[in-house]
């Protein structure tokens, strides 16, 4: 059970970091198209939220 929580751990980085980029693709796809502006500028959050967490895992 260890193994496979410990291969987990170390998969969520990186997993987090395929979500930060996707969000801040989605964020500024949906600003460049001129959509919902408040959704966009949440999904920009959000990235960033996710790569606060990617620094602070790291440390």
């Amino acid at each position: 059970m260890q193994g496979l929580l410990l291969s987990i751990a170390k998969a969520a980085p990186a997993i987090a970091m395929l979500g930060c980029f996707a969000c801040l693709i989605g964020g500024g796809a949906l600003l460049a198209r001129g959509g919902d502006r408040k959704k966009a500028v949440l999904l920009l959050v959000m990235a960033g939220v996710l790569l606060g967490n990617v620094v602070i895992w790291q440390m």
